[in-house]
């Protein structure tokens, strides 16, 4: 009888023994490694999140919905299509994309799959394929409003095309600093320096001018853009951004809609 107490009680400890060592078996990741509460190594909050035993618990969080859109591959198709010789290819980046994506929070979390398509097919036409960063002898423009006196143009800037939507003009220059924390009334060149900044630019632009025609179709987007080139205006240059945007739509495996041209 002595003996089968015994054993009934060594019995519990090993089975006590074996459930904790089960559950931290697989313990042993890198310090900047989350573990789980099952015992495996990561990143997200399946990880990080309820239950981690060790490592930087709760400071990673799953990514926004358009770093899971805009995947590497999906940038690299686009920006792969251009000459090594342009400038672009060694300044855009998909992670510079999603950096600058992250700091307009609205848009991070709340971007579909279409709206991307859309983004993406005129960030193409407007840069050849992330080719340039500034305008084409943009240099010798200076598009300085003199009248605008909220936006006053700095000495000797000027405020030609750059960025992916091509920023130009003091008052959008100045309005757009103005929103992002950034002085570019006095230091424009930041956008063609910066490739974060300059995707940031792009997307202030896109939230205020484009996103609210968005559900008029990709048509209303072009108008919204550059209206010059609707009405017979600059016909290759609509054909070509339907092009792109139908690509990229179906990259992406959705219907691109009605309205598309303009």
């Amino acid at each position: 009888m002595i003996l089968t107490k015994i054993s009934s009680v060594f019995l519990i400890c090993l089975l006590g023994l074996y459930s904790k060592t089960a559950k931290s078996q697989f313990c042993g990741c890198s310090p900047i490694l989350c573990c789980s509460q099952y015992g495996y190594c990561g990143t997200s909050d399946v990880y990080c999140g309820s239950g981690c035993q060790s490592g930087p618990c709760g400071r990673f969080k799953e990514p926004a919905v358009v770093d899971r859109i805009v995947t590497q591959g999906f940038f690299d198709r686009i920006i792969n299509q251009t000459d090594n010789g342009c400038a672009g290819k060694k300044f855009y980046t998909r992670d510079t994309f999603i950096n600058a994506a992250n700091t307009f929070p609205d848009f991070a979390n709340s971007v579909t799959r279409r709206e991307i398509a859309t983004m993406f097919a005129h960030f193409t036409r407007e840069t050849e394929h992330f080719c340039y960063i500034e305008e084409v002898n943009g240099s010798s423009l200076d598009y300085c409003d003199e009248n605008n006196r909220r936006y006053p143009c700095a000495p000797g800037k000027g405020y030609f095309g750059r960025g992916p939507f091509q920023l130009s003009w003091n008052y959008n220059y100045g309005a757009c600093g103005q929103s992002l924390g950034l002085d570019l009334l006095r230091m424009p060149e930041l956008v063609g320096s910066n490739a974060t900044v300059a995707f940031r630019t792009g997307v202030w632009f896109w939230m205020n001018s484009v996103r609210p025609v968005l559900n008029e179709g990709f048509g209303a987007t072009i108008k919204a853009i550059n209206g010059m080139e609707c009405n017979g205006g600059n016909p290759g240059a609509v054909n070509a951004r339907i092009k792109y945007y139908r690509d990229y739509c179906g990259q992406f495996g959705v219907d691109p809609g009605v309205n598309i041209t303009c």
